[in-house]
């Protein structure tokens, strides 16, 4: 059996979280505290609804339009070996992955963490850094501030370096 997910909420239907149509899962749990943070709500490590794996699969099977699942938060990496067996049934499902977190792609190399390298590995875009709200800009796509970049999360694996997307 799986662990339990902290989640802070879930959005069917969005378009706003990445390419396409989305099941968008914020987790719960984010101890950056980014002046301007959009959430939160998602703040506090102790918050949110508690969910299994399956539970969470739910809302993306009864959807066959979906394109995706993203995970946002909070800082989903906080919970990276709890959402591993999630993001496999995503995967299992023909779904796509996109990740949302604070930390750049180069910290997360540094960190080495087995699990965040795990569900990293399942993943198939990354948005990293913090927001700043110096860079704030409401134009860009599906990220909040200029630092922040939407990675082609397979090939910057494979090269060991940030590959953005075109």
């Amino acid at each position: 059996m799986s662990e339990k997910l902290r989640v802070a909420g879930i959005v069917n239907d969005s378009i706003t979280d990445g390419p396409g149509l989305r099941l968008a899962v914020f987790l719960q749990g984010c101890q950056r505290n980014c002046p301007g943070c959009h959430n939160p709500a998602a703040l506090p490590l102790a918050g949110g609804t508690c969910y299994t794996a399956e539970e969470l699969m739910e809302p993306a099977r009864k959807n066959p339009l979906l394109s995706g699942v993203t995970l946002s938060g909070g800082e989903p990496l906080l919970q990276a070996k709890a959402l591993l067996p999630f993001a496999r049934a995503v995967k299992d499902a023909g779904l796509s992955i996109m990740l949302y977190t604070g930390y750049t792609f180069a910290e997360l190399l540094e960190q080495a963490d087995g699990d965040v390298m795990e569900l990293l590995s399942l993943c198939d875009t990354l948005v990293d850094g913090p927001f700043l709200m110096a860079e704030r800009s409401l134009s860009l796509p599906f990220r909040g501030s200029r630092n922040q970049r939407i990675l082609d999360l397979p090939k910057s694996l494979a090269r060991g370096e940030a590959v953005e997307q075109l």
